[in-house]
């Protein structure tokens, strides 16, 4: 059973074993990349009407943000309906239109899969919440609580919800007098995965979707599925009763086998791409397990530990400050402990996370083209399936440093602004006490960050809508930061990130590639070899406004012919001797070394 026939197919790396390594993956946030409408938000119509834009840039796989039915209470990762559109994003005919499309293209379709939780308003739940004796009680989790002589019982346990709120992960339920578990939002209750009727559900919802031809699944916190039988207490990490859940609600043993049983009835099936989002864990070893090929579980899996690596545990949007080394460290460790053993996944941004070249790089305007540059070298050079989030071909940034809260419209802001704001009117006895500082810090840290609206052109609204957009667009694409403006440039982030795609397609020592880290101990550069059937490739990456030298070190071999195969200076025809290499601010260059040259297949 196929999800894509083959005589539908024109785009060659689907012919091959293991496809899924050598895709380029492209994310989109429907809600903010093309409103056809004028209603403010984006929709399938949007997506269909820019699929040139995505054949253009060489992506091989488009992956869309939820578009199922939702009340929106954390941006459709609350699903109502895993069998219908939100009406806001079109129908299910739109859906069919979008997807025929990009067939069409030999572009594949993936879609979120949000199984850990659902909505509130599910019929799922409100069955499960009409009583205790309802036939769908037990597929969530419910609990009496603990005992306590104040009148109503206490919390199971001392698990603190997601986003920074501060509250319990369990919230009480009036008319059944019982806690139900909700590791997210209190309207995001979870689902009960030791109940097979559970699983079989899920089951039958991936087969509806990829027998329409959905070509695979992106699993929202997957590792969470499974929670430790009993629901113990966390040890206490934070300072407080609540504590965080990971030590029994991640990567329990059960969420393996769950996990089997879904590659058996249903993924093993299927000619298809999955990828399983596995927060709250940065071991390698545990991580590993989900994609290793023998435990027939997942293909890869999104792992978190670079995106923890600038916040305090406990405090979400306090930014913290981290070193270039830890930075190298964390992506250098999951290259060499993950290779020939399971697969990676590369990305650098996503829809919960702020902008790359404004976390990572700089967005300072004189160094901002080719920092966004350098680190579209650095995702296109590791070895992993590569995935682009929407914007970041043109080099978006962060919202302005001028923005309010009002600006932002994310749940996880808003809950964390207002348990700051609560705590400090406490403390202070005032009203209105002072937020600057939280302020400053939401503004770097906050996934609305990578949620503002995609821009197009230097059209009102950046071309995203001739509405009102849902939220502000962010006024830097007046100064060139869209797509139009960057198509007819050829020194552009655009058109490098369309020539370092097409480099990695052409050298797949790129994507397979062994990994070896060559300055681990510098603050300013990033460099490294990647080596394959006897070639080796090295990559240089500036994070410095300093131009500077580098010195190739003995395991670089012989470099006397090293040819430069692209530099985000756009010289690639310059001339260099000696085992010296001169690198320049915010440079990303990757040279190939020796005389053999490893071209496409």
């Amino acid at each position: 059973m196929s999800s894509l026939p083959v005589e539908r197919v024109d785009n060659p790396v689907f012919g091959k074993k293991d496809w899924f390594k050598e895709v380029i993956v492209y994310q989109i946030w429907p809600t903010s990349f093309a409103d056809t409408e004028g209603t403010g938000v984006g929709g399938l119509k949007g997506v269909t009407s820019k699929l040139d834009h995505l054949k253009g840039l060489g992506v091989d796989v488009v992956w869309l943000s939820p578009i199922m039915a939702s009340p929106m209470k954390d941006m459709g990762y609350d699903i109502s309906n895993y069998r219908e559109i939100r009406k806001e994003f079109g129908t299910m005919e739109d859906w069919e239109e979008l997807k025929d499309a990009l067939h069409a293209k030999g572009l594949r379709l993936m879609m979120d899969l949000v199984v850990n939780h659902t909505s509130d308003q599910h019929e799922w739940f409100k069955e499960s919440r009409s009583s205790k004796f309802n036939p769908k009680r037990n597929w969530y989790i419910w609990h009496p609580g603990k005992a306590s002589s104040l009148g109503r019982p206490n919390p199971p346990n001392n698990w603190v919800a997601a986003f920074g709120s501060g509250e319990s992960a369990w919230t009480w339920d009036e008319q059944t007098q019982e806690y139900y578990l909700r590791l997210f939002c209190k309207e995001q209750p979870d689902l009960n995965w030791e109940n097979a009727e559970v699983r079989n559900a899920v089951h039958e919802i991936m087969r509806f979707w990829m027998d329409k031809g959905c070509d695979g699944f992106r699993m929202d916190v997957i590792n969470l599925i499974a929670k430790a039988p009993g629901f113990p207490d966390s040890k206490p990490v934070l300072e407080g009763y609540l504590q965080p859940s990971a030590e029994h609600a991640a990567n329990q043993p059960m969420a393996h086998e769950y996990l089997k049983e879904m590659h058996s009835k249903v993924l093993s099936h299927y000619d298809a791409i999955n990828v399983g989002e596995c927060p709250r864990t940065n071991d390698t070893k545990v991580l590993l397990e989900y994609s290793r090929p023998e435990n027939k579980e997942l293909q890869m899996v999104f792992s978190f530990e670079l995106h923890y690596i600038d916040g305090w545990p406990g405090d979400v949007m306090k930014r913290k400050p981290f070193t270039l080394q830890q930075f190298k460290d964390i992506l250098a460790r999951y290259q060499v402990d993950l290779w020939e053993k399971g697969w990676n996944s590369l990305y650098l941004s996503n829809h919960d996370q702020a902008r790359p070249i404004s976390r990572w790089a700089t967005d300072d305007p004189q160094f901002r083209q080719h920092a966004a540059k350098m680190l579209a070298t650095l995702l296109n050079t590791l070895c992993g399936t590569v995935y682009v989030y929407q914007g970041d071909e043109i080099g978006m940034s962060n919202v302005p440093p001028d923005w309010t809260i009002d600006d932002l419209p994310d749940v996880a802001t808003k809950m964390y602004w207002d348990k700051v704001l609560k705590e400090r009117q406490l403390l202070t006895g005032c009203s209105e006490p002072d937020m600057s500082d939280v302020l400053e810090s939401v503004l770097k840290k906050a996934r609305d960050n990578g949620r503002t609206p995609f821009q197009w052109n230097r059209s009102a609204n950046a071309g995203f809508t001739t509405g009102t957009p849902w939220m502000k667009v962010n006024p830097d694409y007046l100064d060139g930061w869209n797509v139009e403006d960057q198509q007819s440039d050829p020194s552009s982030v655009l058109n490098y990130f369309k020539k370092i795609i097409q480099l990695r397609k052409d050298y797949p020592i790129l994507i397979h590639g062994s990994f070896t880290l060559l300055d681990p101990d510098t603050a300013h550069s990033f460099s490294y070899l990647r080596k394959w059937e006897g070639v080796t490739i090295l990559v240089l990456l500036s994070f410095s406004p300093d131009e500077y030298e580098f010195d190739a070190p003995s395991e670089a071999g012989v470099v006397d012919a090293a040819r430069v195969l692209i530099s985000t200076y756009g010289d690639e025809g310059r001339e260099r001797a000696g085992r010296m290499f001169s690198v320049r601010p915010f440079e990303g260059v990757v040279y190939l070394l020796g005389s053999k040259d490893l071209g496409q297949d």
